[in-house]
């Protein structure tokens, strides 16, 4: 049995178990098939995601399921608090399925239709682009929390943006500033940064070699986050990036 394992294992290992070998997968398939299925849920915006039980075998995560069930994704819901959720509900899952593999029957095949791969994290996708909207960047954010960690510049330095939440225009959702422009400070909501669409409220950011601090106090802290001043996209992975 496996679980969050990143390798294909192969059939001479597949076949020493009586039973073959089982794996907890943090989605419902066919969909998000792969290396980071709860990253990538979030990044689509999916509504719920799950736990599949699945028989192995020579492909990645193909093998029929025996067992699954949905899980929501909360709106404030990030990849590390999501899959707290979905470690939690796989201990159940699993210890409820291996008791049931005495009983008659056999795993469900997967459907042909539905199919989608969550292909490996690069930390590249980590890098903000102001140009998309308010919507898009606050999922990024939620899906690269707590690891590469979603990250824009300003002055030319790292600041990586932990937590955000986006606000729309209306229809269509536009507005006069630039995309990356600071619009806002504001004791309730943050600091609000207008986006390709939306404006997004930044609630908690952290600069190289600093700690995690909530976005009012690190605007005051920093003067070069003022109203009228503009964050960069991020452009690959800067050197020096926090943890």
């Amino acid at each position: 049995m496996v679980a969050a394992y990143g390798l294909l294992l192969p059939p001479e290992v597949l076949t020493i178990p009586v039973r073959g070998c089982l794996n907890i997968h943090a989605s419902l398939l066919p969909r998000w098939r792969g290396a980071a299925p709860v990253q990538r849920a979030l990044l689509a915006g999916d509504n719920e995601t799950g736990i599949s039980i699945m028989q192995m075998d020579a492909g990645l995560d193909t093998g029929p399921v025996w067992s699954r069930s949905a899980l929501p994704i909360d709106p404030t819901d990030t990849a590390g608090s999501l899959l707290d959720r979905l470690a939690r509900l796989g201990a159940t899952m699993i210890g409820d399925t291996l008791a049931s593999l005495d009983q008659p029957g056999e795993p469900e095949a997967q459907p042909a239709g539905g199919v989608t791969y969550a292909h490996k994290i690069d930390k590249r996708e980590a890098a903000i682009d102001f140009n998309q909207s308010a919507s898009q960047i606050e999922r990024q954010i939620r899906a690269f929390d707590p690891v590469p960690g979603a990250f824009c510049l300003i002055g030319g330095q790292l600041l990586k943006v932990w937590s955000a939440r986006c606000e729309a225009l209306g229809e269509p959702c536009t507005h006069i500033h630039s995309p990356g422009q600071i619009i806002e400070i504001d004791d309730q909501r943050g600091i609000g940064v207008a986006c390709g669409e939306g404006v997004l409220w930044l609630h908690s950011l952290q600069r190289a070699g600093g700690r995690r601090q909530d976005a009012r106090a690190f605007a005051r802290a920093h003067p070069a986050l003022a109203i009228g001043s503009r964050l960069e996209p991020g452009t690959g992975v800067p050197n020096g990036a926090p943890g």
